[in-house]
């Protein structure tokens, strides 16, 4: 190996982290490594609940599972880039400690109002922004890819459900249609001759399709060169599974159908869908394999001495970037849990009825036994008005302090949860309804039994606003309690029976909802002021 580069008042830099007796000693490489895992172990620790919920979810969701590879994946990828690393100059960069701020700022407005899913990325995040912190921006886009996977880390993409559930309901109908069998579909409901079918959240496909893109990223990554291959690839792993699962449904209909309900029902359900999908993940790489780019020519040498004016003199810069690190991101778990308990300390509240108004009148029971589901109220009120024939029901679940699983904006909180013995949610849509002088977005769900078919119209209130936007209305949340103000929230959900059609019943909705708006708005401001 070639003499070391020597010159006044600089240092030189030998394998194995020995430095020269220049005028400043430069921190080995072994150094910057240990100090960047004492960083992240504080990391952990100041957000060890965090990391726990996503460790519990890999352990408890099938869906989420491949979370316990993704950081052995990272640590294995990185030790192949152990070459390109080390030709890197190593420097400590500041500049990302406003990263490391805006994430953290991000995490405790998450946590104030129970987002996880927003609070894992947020800590995920922080690893990259870390490793930029000690080891410098060169560093970090040589490990760009191992740092970047580890956000498949996080349990995310349960917002895909519902369309995912759309599009396999109506990929199942039409095939079996075009098989030649009579079908009938009522939204995720599906009925052939003799037997009855539903799309439920397994049925998505939502596991397979994460599963598919975590190992189509990876064999992107380790199988091509080319960006554009990469990108190919990824996309045709996202592609894949949803058309494949679309397949698998139904096959698993046909099964079930043909077999006069003797296959596909059980156990045997579920295993053909994972061997279903292996059999898909082979022929997808077995694609991928004629997109191979010829073996990259060896990488060069190593270069362990940089010159001087790569490298950073004095051990004091990185060891001051740890300690920054760590209190940039201490300060907000701190002032999270103070904004939690301040906004813990309202009274209790007991909601009254809206007063009746323009002829209708509060009537003495219920006229269905349908109810939605919302978990941890302060309050719930439950009311029917009736005039002139037409009947509407009111069912407000208020929330004064909100907390993880008593909460306004939560998952939980359905109209009619899955597999409900008598109900079932056909449909939801979004419609534009006139609520006072403003017109508002809400949620439109169908409902139906047996013996009944209800038209509700659903959203949330929050300190007199009104939306049906989940993401909106946990940000308004979030930034009452940052300002001090309250965050007492409501479910406000309006229905009526569907007799004549559903325009109808629209129409009975909205004329209840302009007569009555007021006194729903006094009703639900009195809460927020008690």
């Amino acid at each position: 190996m070639s003499e070391a580069v020597r010159g006044e008042g600089s240092a030189s830099i030998y394998p194995g982290g020995r430095t020269g007796e220049a005028a400043g000693s430069v921190m080995s490489a072994q150094g910057r490594y240990l100090l960047l895992g004492l960083a992240l172990l504080g990391l952990f620790a100041i957000f060890w609940s965090t990391a726990w919920s996503m460790v519990s979810i890999w352990w408890r969701s099938e869906t989420f599972a491949h979370g316990f590879f993704i950081v052995p994946i990272s640590l294995f990828v990185t030790w192949r880039l152990r070459p390109a690393l080390a030709q890197v100059p190593l420097r400590t960069d500041f500049r990302a400690l406003a990263v490391l701020a805006a994430l953290g700022l991000g995490w405790m407005l998450a946590a104030v109002v129970d987002v996880q899913v927003v609070k894992q990325l947020a800590l995920v995040a922080m690893i990259p922004a870390v490793s930029w912190l000690l080891l410098g921006w060169r560093a970090v886009w040589v490990l760009a890819f191992p740092l970047g996977f580890l956000l498949f880390a996080v349990p995310i993409g349960e917002g895909l459900i519902p369309p995912l559930m759309k599009f396999t309901a109506a990929f199942t109908v039409e095939a079996v249609r075009l098989s030649g069998i009579p079908v009938f579909a009522d939204g995720f409901f599906i009925w052939l001759p003799g037997s009855t079918w539903s799309i439920v959240e397994g049925c998505s496909g939502v596991r397979y399709l994460i599963a598919s893109i975590t190992l189509g990223t990876l064999y992107a990554y380790l199988t091509y060169q080319s960006f554009w291959r990469r990108v190919a690839f990824v996309g045709l792993s996202i592609i894949a599974p949803i058309i494949a699962n679309g397949f698998r449904a139904y096959m698993i209909v046909m099964l079930g159908h043909l077999s006069d309900m003797r296959l596909a029902v059980g156990v045997d359900h579920l295993i053909y869908g994972w061997v279903f999908f292996g059999v898909v993940m082979l022929i997808l790489f077995w694609i991928g394999t004629f997109w191979r780019e010829p073996d990259p020519d060896p990488a060069p040498e190593p270069r362990l001495n940089p010159g001087p004016a790569e490298a950073e003199t004095g051990t004091l810069r990185p060891i001051a970037g740890l300690f920054a690190g760590l209190l940039v991101v201490a300060v907000w778990p701190a002032w999270g849990a103070y904004l939690d308990h301040r906004d813990r300390s309202g009274a209790r509240v007991s909601l009254a009825p809206p007063e009746a108004k323009v002829g209708w009148a509060s009537a003495s029971g219920p006229f269905t036994e349908w109810q939605p589901r919302f978990i941890g109220p302060s309050d719930v009120l439950e009311r029917t008005y009736q005039r002139s024939g037409e009947r509407v029901g009111i069912y407000f679940a208020y929330y004064r302090g909100q907390d993880q699983d008593a909460e306004l904006v939560n998952s939980q909180n359905v109209m009619v949860e899955q597999k409900h013995p008598v109900w079932r949610h056909p449909y939801e849509r979004k419609v534009s309804v006139t609520l006072g002088e403003d017109v508002v977005t809400v949620v439109e769900s169908n409902l139906k039994s047996r013996e009944q078919e209800l038209l509700a119209w659903h959203w949330y209130w929050l300190g007199g606003h009104h939306t049906s936007n989940p993401y909106e209305a946990k940000l308004r949340e979030a930034l009452a309690k940052v300002l001090g103000q309250t965050t007492a929230g409501s479910g406000v959900v309006v229905f009526t029976e569907v007799g004549e059609g559903l325009e109808t019943a629209r129409a009975t909705l909205q004329r209840y909802l302009d007569d009555m708006f007021p006194a729903i708005e006094a009703t639900l401001q009195r809460a927020a002021g008690g």
